[in-house]
């Protein structure tokens, strides 16, 4: 096989793991740092986002610094990172599955919410913080940068170049692992809507079927805070 194809996908692979677990180390810092005696595992979990500012901060730098490296690997690869996310001539179609895609998420978002309800105690954290500055934070952070570099990073490397080494299906569901890793402390909603986004993008060949899932829970979550407090 190539050996360029094994560099491409050796260099994505260790992209999306170096963000994986700095981006998991903060959370379990956090989350670590603030339990309390009579805590269960839900509510530990609450705190790996609790300064949220600053872990919206983190994503987007983090996430900002490693693009460039993802466009360069794309263009070594001669794969065309503009056509990856979206081509004008199935852009409708595209945005169909994405907003399909995005429906089923949001379900398993509901059904998710009960077991986060059950688990928690008192002691876990409440996000009240409806500021417009942390508003803003977080749609930049979750929704723009989160909604579109992470889908870069653990859909597109995985299809495009992982893929070309592992297969495109063993590749997707590693890297979603990965995916799932960063996101702990949600106990396992990030691995499956991954799976949901994973169909999405291999039915319309590109990335924007699974930026809008991605983004559109994200934003949901945050719309829902607003309303509720």
């Amino acid at each position: 096989m190539n050996e360029n194809k094994f560099k491409l996908a050796r260099t994505s692979l260790a992209i999306t793991t170096v963000l994986t677990l700095f981006v998991a180390g903060f959370e379990v810092l956090m989350a670590a740092s603030s339990y309390r005696p009579g805590m269960n595992i839900f509510d530990i979990a609450t705190y790996a986002t609790a300064n949220v500012n600053v872990y919206c901060l983190i994503l987007i730098l983090l996430n900002l610094s490693l693009l460039p490296f993802a466009v360069l690997l794309y263009h070594q690869s001669g794969i065309s990172l503009k056509k990856e996310l979206a081509e004008k001539k199935t852009l409708v179609r595209d945005i169909l599955f994405g907003l399909a895609a995005l429906a089923l998420t949001l379900v398993l978002a509901l059904a998710y919410s009960f077991v986060y309800t059950a688990g928690r105690s008192e002691l876990a954290f409440t996000d009240t913080d409806t500021s417009v500055g942390t508003t803003i934070m977080k749609i930049i952070s979750l929704v723009f940068v989160s909604g579109i570099c992470k889908e870069i990073y653990f859909r597109g490397f995985a299809k495009s170049l992982v893929g070309s080494v592992l297969g495109e299906t063993k590749a997707l569901l590693l890297v979603n692992i990965m995916f799932a890793m960063l996101d702990w402390y949600n106990f396992g909603f990030s691995f499956f809507a991954g799976l949901i986004w994973i169909f999405s993008y291999k039915r319309s060949g590109h990335l924007i079927s699974s930026i809008i899932p991605h983004a559109g829970v994200n934003l949901a979550g945050i719309i829902y805070l607003i309303v509720m407090c």
